[in-house]
């Protein structure tokens, strides 16, 4: 994974090197074991989320649209003809996108509104096969045809849309900060000057953090998993992307983690598809609407998202931009 310092800041320096890394104290590897014991497992404590989200039996049932067709959509057909779809997720979001490495088996809120989409689309939720993409690799695998389309915390916005099609918005999240349960120094987004921040390269969060406030240690992973780790054994100071991510990692360890300030952005959540094609595009708004309407959308979040304590606001308008 890369390590990277703010190429702007006068503190910029190249990667560390294994050799830097393994001379990490001892204690220090010990607590990043502990830490990735805590995220692994569950907190045991009263009142506390279970980690790995509610039970297959637990979740929403999607009922699949018959007889569906979508003739103008090449990227269907494809799906059509090899039986299944293909879908970009996360793997390391709790209650959003996550992957038990035990089964393999992805949930969360993301993961559910995959599975609604592909049953409006006439495929059966439990064939879609789900495909992890980092952020920065989102838009490629679109172009390229990995996957048919992608649902994990993709904000839409104009740049991306010269690359790629959104449907949606399905929900609306914000750019906050995770800290330490002990820091007492960090608020929001004005007290970060000098301190290490750590985000997602190639995510929006990271590119804002970047451009609005270069003052701040900025350091990019691929994952926030790392991120995460990397602040519990205090190599940065702070972690920021959406909100919902985070209130899903302070939740897992409530008493090592805590969401601080408010939200500084608003961050609409869309289904990337190929550019280009509007046909897929529509009927994905189509589906998202008609979720939202019979109430399968507030069901996927109460046994997803709903559990890490964050109330759902209500969906954003659905963007029905003209093709392209």
């Amino acid at each position: 994974m890369s390590y990277l310092r703010n190429p702007r800041g006068p503190r910029a320096q190249e990667p560390r090197t294994p050799a830097v890394r393994r001379r990490a104290p001892r204690a220090r590897k010990l607590l990043a074991a502990a830490v990735l014991t805590l995220l692994a497992v569950a907190c045991g404590k009263e009142g506390s989320p279970p980690v790995k989200g509610p039970s297959p039996d637990q979740l929403p049932r999607y009922e699949v649209r018959a007889g569906f067709s979508l003739p103008g959509s090449a990227t269907w057909q494809r799906a059509k003809q090899r039986g299944r779809l293909v879908v970009g997720a996360k793997e390391d979001q709790p209650y959003m996108g996550e992957k038990d490495p035990a089964t393999g088996r992805y949930s969360g809120f993301d993961i559910e509104i995959a599975k609604m989409i592909s049953a409006s689309l006439g495929f059966d939720p439990a064939s879609v096969q789900f495909r992890t993409i980092a952020s920065a690799n989102r838009e490629t695998a679109l172009q390229n045809g990995q996957i048919d389309y992608y649902v994990g915390t993709y904000t839409i916005n104009d740049k991306r849309k010269k690359l790629v099609g959104f449907g949606g918005p399905y929900y609306m999240a914000g750019q906050s900060l995770l800290v330490r349960s002990d820091e007492k120094d960090i608020d929001g987004p004005k007290d970060l000057d000098g301190k290490r921040v750590c985000s997602a390269a190639g995510s929006t969060p990271y590119q804002r953090m970047a451009e609005d406030y270069p003052r701040a240690d900025l350091v990019a992973y691929d994952t926030y998993s790392v991120c995460v780790d990397n602040l519990l054994t205090y190599q940065v100071d702070a972690v920021t992307t959406d909100d919902t991510i985070l209130m899903g990692y302070a939740a897992k360890v409530p008493d090592e983690m805590k969401v601080v300030g408010t939200p500084f952005s608003k961050e609409p959540y869309g289904i990337g598809v190929p550019r280009g094609d509007n046909a897929l595009r529509f009927a994905v708004d189509d589906a998202l609407a008609a979720r939202e309407k019979n109430g399968d959308w507030q069901k996927a979040y109460d046994v997803t998202l709903g559990l890490s304590g964050r109330k759902a606001t209500p969906a954003p308008p659905i963007d029905r931009y003209p093709a392209s």
